[in-house]
């Protein structure tokens, strides 16, 4: 077991990867608590809950929405939770945002912790504080920066994953990998056959790789000010082929990566065979799947970006696997790009 902490003044969110997931029920609170989760991981792992009262949500992004959200505060009113309360978000990485939404707003902000049980989750949604939920077609426009107190990252419970969320997971774990770790990136690359039989082992060595460093990157800027924008590193084509699609995050995320190594290699940032190797990395994983959405479509999609400023979106480039930078580009810019790019 690893325990990496992200301190920022205010909370010591401590991330404990490869520790059992029910040593969460001795380190949170004995009472006051409620448990946020959805009907697959219930029907898994809820015979192992305390008696607690649990609030149980229909898996998807579709619980992603402000009226879930005014829901779960409902049924933490009823169950009597005042400001000392706990809320404990049991699941991947809808779950986490959910729960953490709803905590750092009930009653103007109460504590929370997560129990991560998807590959995506353990190492992205549940780890450095940002909460969101959709709007329409907008992904994570509504959202808040609220510290876990305590996050488990249990490798085991990844068996239980169907493939579609288990890769998806990967898909996220590469892009950490590709913009702060090239060691990462090898490990992934040279052990095609420990991650398609999710090896217990390889995952929490590699999981722990990529929990250190975003809690590295969030220790420095925890609101988005700066460094931590190099984690959305093919969110803003992923997140409008999400939207458009209805793709996985991670799949959305992966054929996002694609477009934005193509761009830095437009832009010459990075070279021919860095490029391949990235495209490369993704397709042994078939991570890569069709798609079709015309230019228009892309450029209104983009222009909800979260990351927007005017004309402009902070854009995240690479110039080798491992080596990230961010560069304001104009929403035309990237249009057009797109453009050019499927009319080839």
């Amino acid at each position: 077991m690893e325990k990496i902490v992200i301190n920022n003044g205010a909370i010591n969110s401590q991330i404990l990867v490869g520790e059992d997931w029910k040593s969460i029920f001795k380190l949170t609170p004995q009472e006051n608590v409620i448990i946020i989760t959805d009907e697959n991981v219930f029907n898994i792992y809820g015979k192992y809950f305390p008696a607690y009262p649990v609030v149980i949500l229909r898996p998807g992004e579709k619980s992603k929405d402000l009226r879930i959200v005014g829901r779960v505060a409902m049924q933490m009113l009823k169950a009597g939770i005042d400001r000392t309360g706990f809320v404990l978000g049991v699941g991947g990485g809808m779950v986490c945002d959910v729960a953490g939404f709803a905590a750092s707003i009930y009653m103007r902000g109460i504590r929370c912790g997560y129990v991560s049980t998807s590959l995506l989750s353990q190492v992205d949604a549940s780890i450095g504080g940002k909460t969101g939920v959709n709007l329409g077609n907008t992904k994570n426009i509504l959202g808040t920066f609220s510290q876990p107190e305590i996050v488990i990252c249990d490798p085991s419970m990844l068996r239980s994953l169907p493939d579609e969320e288990y890769f998806s997971g990967l898909a996220e774990l590469i892009k950490t990998a590709m913009i702060g770790n090239e060691k990462l990136v090898e490990l992934i690359e040279n052990n095609h056959e420990a991650i398609l039989r999710r090896e217990i082992g390889f995952l929490t060595k590699v999981i722990s790789m990529s929990v250190r460093f975003k809690a590295s990157v969030v220790s420095q800027d925890e609101k988005e000010s700066g460094l931590r924008r190099i984690l959305n590193f093919g969110h803003t084509y992923g997140h409008a082929i999400e939207m458009a699609t209805g793709f996985s995050h991670g799949f959305a995320v992966a054929s996002g990566m694609e477009l934005a190594a193509d761009f830095s290699f437009e832009k010459g940032y990075l070279s021919e065979s860095d490029r391949g190797r990235i495209i490369n990395l993704l397709k042994s994983f078939n991570l890569l799947r069709e798609y079709k959405i015309s230019p228009a479509r892309m450029h209104s999609l983009i222009f909800r970006d979260k990351k927007r400023s005017g004309d402009e979106i902070s854009f995240v480039f690479l110039r080798t696997a491992g080596v990230a930078l961010v560069e304001k580009v104009s929403g035309r810019e990237l249009s057009d790009f797109y453009k050019k790019r499927v009319s080839v």
